[in-house]
């Protein structure tokens, strides 16, 4: 399998998280995600995946899955174990929940294509798409820790076994700490369960790169 992917890219870090924990070594590519010549933009990429964004797998029989969540859906329908979906249907079903507010109510609205086209709208400038990013972090993740204030038992979104919800949660906290939340004062479940992240390896070794 060949991933391609960016380092900084949060979206590639949930994916790098998964290979990881079920022990998967793949042939990773590099795709550069950042100015107008960035290699994401290209006809080449294009060529590979049309939407121009990372990441996305190669399997070995030459399918290209795009989208982090059905990439790591493939993995752990593919790959049984470990499981990174909970057994009990409705554990599965709010792990499910957090990962889609993660993928879908945050970062969709943070990446660099989105940046790019609000610095179009007259008046805006980096300090208000900045304001914008901070704003969506902010919503969603006090959403994500009211859910977890009523709903954890364990050190991780659901009980003490990683899951494909601490996989979206983990780089997605870590951005939020790279934009200047304090996330221990302001979301400490959320906290809790990325300084517990931070002990296993898949995880730890997997983060999102800052971006230079």
């Amino acid at each position: 399998m060949k991933l391609y992917a960016n380092e900084v890219s949060s979206a590639t870090s949930r994916v790098k998280i998964a290979l990881a924990l079920k022990g998967l070594a793949v042939e990773t590519e590099p795709v550069t995600i950042f100015g107008e010549a960035a290699e994401s933009r290209q006809a080449r990429y294009r060529a590979i995946n049309p939407q121009g964004l990372v990441p996305a797998l190669q399997t070995d029989t030459g399918e290209l899955i795009t989208q982090s969540l059905a990439i790591i859906e493939y993995l752990d329908e593919r790959y049984r174990t470990p499981p990174l979906l909970p057994a009990d249907p409705e554990d599965r079903a709010f792990a499910r929940a957090i990962a889609l507010s993660i993928a879908a109510e945050i970062h969709a609205l943070l990446p660099p294509r989105v940046a790019a086209r609000l610095s179009t709208i007259p008046g805006m400038d980096a300090e208000g798409v900045a304001a914008w990013a901070r704003h969506w972090v902010d919503v969603g993740f006090c959403a994500i820790e009211e859910r977890l204030a009523a709903r954890r038992t364990g050190r991780f979104v659901v009980g003490d076994v990683p899951t494909v919800a601490d996989i979206y949660l983990f780089p997605q906290a870590i951005g939020a700490g790279r934009m200047g939340f304090d996330v221990a004062q302001r979301w400490p479940h959320i906290a809790a369960i990325v300084a517990a992240l931070h002990d296993v390896p898949a995880f730890a070794l997997n983060a999102p790169a800052p971006r230079t």
